[in-house]
């Protein structure tokens, strides 16, 4: 099998500049990476956005989802080419669940009561609710771990999240047919370890904790984030055992 291609989708409240430090890791060996914009605008829509762009790429593919990611990845990874799936402090559903009903297993993080809401146009036409972190939240709830200088520019770059997204059902659960890997973000306020590992753990996944790690640990542990998503790729590209 040739070397797959590595897809990386975003989550809500921020967009692909948070692969930066990833890219640059997998690049240096010789992985090659596409990191396409996730619209946010519901997880049926940008699963199937995601799921056009994997199936776009002449060769297999490992998907890598970031918080909501990892909910459109679940979706999208029943693309024929997608070989495997990696969730960074990710959501993941099981096939009918909304992720709402997955977050309410587990108490509350502080990302409820740090959400502003406002009406935003639909797409098609119409209204729609969307949300976004209070930039005074934001650092100390999404990004801890990252320098103050570049968590507030992080802040008042965020893109929004379509809130329909969060009580939308998934459709499929791609964990189910492909190998899937997890890292757990030790000290993510957004998603909460518990309801990362509890995702990771249902889906089989092989798991990595990062102790003290924010929910930006994307952006704040690169060469970790991008090690498990090499051993994903080595794992897939493995021929099998006679």
């Amino acid at each position: 099998m040739p070397t797959p291609t590595v897809v990386l989708v975003h989550g809500a409240f921020t967009d692909s500049a948070i692969w930066f430090g990833v890219i640059a890791e997998l690049h240096s060996h010789g992985i090659p990476v596409v990191a396409p914009p996730n619209p946010l605008r519901g997880l049926a829509s940008d699963a199937a956005h995601i799921a056009s762009v994997a199936a776009r790429i002449d060769g297999p593919v490992v998907l890598v989802g970031h918080a909501y990611g990892g909910a459109v990845i679940t979706v999208a990874g029943t693309t024929d080419n997608v070989a495997g799936l990696v969730y960074v402090a990710a959501l993941v559903p099981e096939e009918g669940e909304s992720l709402g009903e997955l977050q309410g297993r587990f108490p509350a993080t502080e990302l409820e009561s740090s959400l502003r809401r406002w009406t935003d146009s639909a797409p098609g036409g119409g209204a729609a609710v969307a949300v976004v972190l209070a930039e005074e939240a934001f650092p100390a709830v999404f990004a801890a771990d990252v320098s103050a200088p570049v968590a507030r520019v992080l802040a008042c770059c965020q893109r929004p999240l379509a809130a329909a997204a969060l009580t939308e059902r998934a459709t499929a659960a791609a964990w189910r047919t492909r190998p899937s890997w997890a890292l757990v973000a030790g000290a993510d306020r957004v998603i909460g370890p518990d309801a990362e590992r509890f995702g990771a753990e249902r889906a089989g996944a092989g798991l990595v904790e990062i102790d003290g790690a924010s929910h930006a640990v994307a952006l704040s542990r690169p060469t970790a984030v991008a090690r498990l998503v090499r051993d994903a790729v080595h794992a897939v590209t493995r021929p099998p055992r006679r």
